[in-house]
């Protein structure tokens, strides 16, 4: 079985799931804020879908003060992110983190391939009735402190994220 980070990739079995996160939720403090069981198993390709940013409903996010990132399908494109092993009880931290219960983003299941050439099934979010605006302030302050996952190219590297200190 196709091992990254010396996690195994198994799908969603027993008390663990598997959530392919893009956008703020790349880095292991933001996941850990509210998501302590996090534990990164891989990078992987979400194939026919792209990245974007918006505002849910069109309303600016207090703490984002610009878009915020979504994913929607697009074939040929691709969303390149990574996988995190969850204990379930952090299901709803995590879906409260999304803003699931008021409707900003919903749950979807994945399928995405890891750099081994593993596929492996996910729960991921995508928003709902957004409208298109431009990356918030945040997203460009985290672009250095995700460099670390990306070559220059845009690809992903084969290491697991570093913890960041701010």
């Amino acid at each position: 079985m196709a091992t990254s980070g010396g996690e195994d990739l198994r799908s969603q079995e027993g008390e663990n799931f598997l959530y392919f996160a893009y956008g703020s939720n790349l880095l292991t403090e933001r996941i850990h804020l509210r998501n302590p069981s996090a534990v990164f198993c891989s990078v992987a390709r979400l194939q026919d879908f792209k990245l974007d940013f918006g505002n849910p409903q069109g309303k600016t996010s207090e703490t984002w003060h610009g878009g915020i990132a979504t994913i929607f399908e697009s074939p040929g494109d691709e969303v390149w992110g990574v996988v995190w092993k969850m204990n379930k009880s952090n299901l709803s931290s995590l879906d409260k983190q999304e803003g699931v219960k008021s409707g900003m983003y919903v749950p979807i299941e994945v399928n995405v391939s890891t750099q081994e050439g593993k596929e492996i099934t996910c729960r991921s979010y995508q928003m709902t009735n957004y409208e298109r605006v431009p990356p918030s302030p945040q997203y460009k302050k985290m672009e250095g402190k995700m460099s670390h996952c990306f070559s220059e190219s845009g690809i992903p590297l084969p290491q697991a994220p570093e913890k960041n200190s701010g």
